[in-house]
């Protein structure tokens, strides 16, 4: 399959940055944005683990990842790069992130590092907007830092 035009690029990789900024500001509305109705999220720690750890299946269940979020105090998914290919009006994609987890501790902040790769399929709506129909969370290792916290959202 090709690689998309620079327009269908930015397009697709709007549904990654409301998925990242849906769950860093526990926006529900902008989290679900990013997938189709029947869309489907699953969690592979390790990344080459056969069987998800956890999967969500639809709006109603990809709903409470938002709330699930909300164990830590804070969130920060920085997205790095993203490669796709298009085929009509479905796409395949790969899309880096270190997502930052933080814990307020006695001693300042527990930041809990996953270093992930999702693993995306997409579909364009009648709307002309790109959805997941299928993301993957591959956790290929994860670490844990000393934070400094210095105020919250």
């Amino acid at each position: 399959m090709p690689a998309p035009d620079p327009a269908t690029y930015l397009a697709l990789r709007v549904a990654a940055e409301s998925y990242a900024s849906g769950i860093d500001r526990r926006d529900t509305a902008k989290f679900l944005s990013a997938f189709h109705p029947e869309g489907r999220l699953h969690v592979h720690s390790p990344a080459t683990a056969a069987e998800p750890s956890s999967q969500r299946d639809g709006h109603a269940e990809l709903a409470e990842v938002t709330t699930i979020i909300q164990r830590y105090a804070q969130t920060c998914h920085f997205l790095g790069q993203s490669t796709y290919e298009v085929d009509g009006d479905e796409a395949t994609g790969e899309t880096y992130c270190l997502a930052h987890h933080l814990s307020p501790t006695l001693h300042g902040g527990d930041n809990l590092v996953m270093h992930i790769r999702y693993d995306e399929h997409l579909r364009k709506g009648t709307d002309g907007v790109w959805r997941y129909t299928d993301r993957g969370v591959l956790i290929d290792w994860m670490d844990r830092r000393l934070a400094q916290v210095i105020g919250g959202r």
